[in-house]
C-alpha cells in the first residue's frame, strides 16, 4: 500500500488567514503579559518585600506566643500591626477610593 488514501474521502483542513491587524492585535497582547510577568517578577525579587515577608511571619509567631502566655493585649497589637504592614506592602489593584455623600 501506499501512503495515499484508497477511495476515503479525507475531508482537508480549512485554514484562514489572519490580518496583519489581527496578527499585531495577538502580539501586543503577548507583549504585554511578558512585560506584567516581568514586573512581578521584580515585586518579587523586591529586598523590601523579602524583608517586610520574613518580618510578618515572624511577627505572627510573637502574636502566637503573646497569646499562649496569656496576653491577649499583646497579640492583638502585633495583629493589628501586621494587618496594617499588610495593607502597606501589598497594593491592591480593585482598591477604589470610597465616594463622598
Amino acid at each position: 500500500m501506499t501512503s495515499k488514501t484508497t477511495g476515503l474521502d479525507v475531508a482537508k483542513r480549512k485554514y484562514t488567514r489572519r490580518s496583519d491587524e489581527q496578527r499585531i492585535a495577538e502580539l501586543e497582547e503577548r507583549i504585554k503579559k511578558i512585560r506584567e510577568r516581568e514586573k512581578a517578577k521584580e515585586r518579587r525579587e523586591n529586598p523590601f518585600l523579602k524583608e517586610a515577608a520574613k518580618l510578618q511571619r515572624q511577627l505572627r509567631k510573637f502574636a502566637q506566643t503573646a497569646m499562649d502566655q496569656s496576653r491577649p493585649d499583646i497579640a492583638n497589637s502585633t495583629t493589628a500591626f501586621v494587618s496594617a504592614l499588610e495593607r502597606m506592602v501589598t497594593p491592591d489593584k480593585s482598591a477604589v477610593p470610597p465616594a463622598e455623600e
